[in-house]
């Protein structure tokens, strides 16, 4: 598996496969053709299906320049390798093609060629089933933290470290941002006033409350295109923020907790990056929200104390009750019904810490075994369903057209 680095990624929403990936691979062909005439860039499938309202064509833009870019769209054309394919053409004066290169986005931000998982990046983790690190942390007494310090080496915790402030950030601006969000729905950010209600209720309703109230916050500050952290993408960056600034602010725990709990986080969210997907258009939104519940639980349940069986569990539970969940992003904006999926979720991950608790982790269903359904699951779902708004909730604002001046 790769780094935890390539799974946190500190970046822009409001998409990290239709927004991130496709910006930086446009850094990468400027680096080799930054004095270049003319660029071509063809979007393929889901990309090209909802690349409007996620901005795809505009973060494109903004690295290779607006003049000398030509952005062509084919949500009909879907390539066989992933959804999000995309092809940079290089152009001379006269417009023939000098270079082309093909790659596609992946989830998360991260970009992949044909047949290769991940480019430019090394494998860091020799293990990629829970059960096996479960097994390697049990023999030697450690905790799952542990097994990420010693892959990844000291210096991973000042990352986590500025992960976390991002995360913060993200979360404190939110709640004190008032307004509409962009984008032709109008829609307006709830998040103060959650916030505002949640203050002014008893303990029980109030924890449910300024959860969601934190939840959202992040998620619309990614719908705005503010600074956020994927986890395990930018539709999903709501959840492991919500929960950790929750038990902290409730809790008072220390912030080096906090980095051992986005560690454990992380191998949930590796795990199934590595073995299925966190794409929403590869598996629809339960390789996006649900593997973020699944890290949200665990990383509570860690912070709580549980045991190595109670974290797994905890986190199982978190992707399985998320199975068969469609992405239909109305609009081809990350706002309905995304941001609030990541409320609900991240609400459901602290219930799957207390239940997971409570069982003691005895249970039938492994995680690993989880991710392989999710990610058949996601093969089986019907292109409608998997980020092209063509299906599903999508379907009845078919004809509403977004107008770019307003996203």
């Amino acid at each position: 598996m790769k780094s935890l680095k390539e799974l946190y990624r500190i970046g822009q929403g409001p998409s990290s496969s239709h927004t991130m990936g496709p910006r930086t691979a446009a850094e990468k062909i400027l680096q080799s053709y930054a004095e270049a005439p003319y660029f071509r860039v063809t979007l393929y499938g889901s990309l090209a299906a909802t690349g409007e309202g996620h901005l795809t064509d505009y973060a494109i833009k903004q690295v290779l320049g607006e003049k000398r870019t030509e952005i062509v769209w084919h949500p009909e054309i879907v390539l066989p390798y992933h959804p999000n394919g995309m092809k940079f053409e290089v152009l001379d004066n006269d417009k023939n093609i000098v270079h082309n290169w093909v790659v596609y986005s992946i989830g998360g931000g991260a970009l992949a060629e044909e047949g290769q998982s991940q480019i430019d990046t090394p494998e860091i983790y020799d293990l990629d089933h829970l059960s096996d690190i479960q097994e390697w942390c049990k023999v030697r007494g450690n905790n799952y933290w542990e097994y990420v310090e010693i892959c990844e080496g000291k210096e991973i915790w000042e990352y986590m470290a500025e992960v976390w402030e991002v995360m913060k950030d993200a979360v404190e601006r939110g709640i004190d941002h008032e307004g509409v969000l962009p984008g032709c729905l109008n829609l307006r950010r709830k998040a103060p006033d959650y916030y505002i209600k949640a203050m002014g209720y008893g303990a029980n309703l109030q924890t449910r409350g300024l959860v969601f109230s934190y939840a959202l916050a992040v998620s619309e500050e990614n719908a705005s295109g503010g600074k956020i952290v994927t986890a395990p993408t930018c539709g999903a960056s709501g959840g492991v923020p919500a929960v950790l600034y929750h038990i902290q602010k409730s809790r008072n725990f220390s912030n080096k907790r906090i980095y051992h709990a986005l560690a454990t986080a992380g191998i949930i969210g590796n795990i199934a990056k590595s073995r299925a997907s966190i794409s929403g258009a590869e598996a629809g939104c339960q390789a996006e929200v649900g593997v973020a519940c699944a890290m949200a639980a665990a990383a509570a349940n860690y912070i709580f104390g549980g045991s190595l069986a109670t974290i797994e569990y905890a986190a199982e539970m978190g992707l399985e009750h998320h199975l068969g969940m469609t992405c239909d992003p109305v609009c081809g904006l990350v706002q309905i019904p995304c941001i609030e999926r990541n409320a609900h979720a991240a609400a459901r991950a602290l219930d799957a810490n207390i239940y997971a608790t409570y069982a003691e982790g005895i249970h039938r269903i492994p995680y690993d075994k989880t991710v392989e359904v999710m990610k058949q699951t996601g093969h089986d779902l019907p292109s409608l369903y998997r980020e092209t708004s063509e299906g599903g909730l999508a379907k009845e604002f078919k004809n509403v057209k977004c107008n770019k001046k307003s996203i």
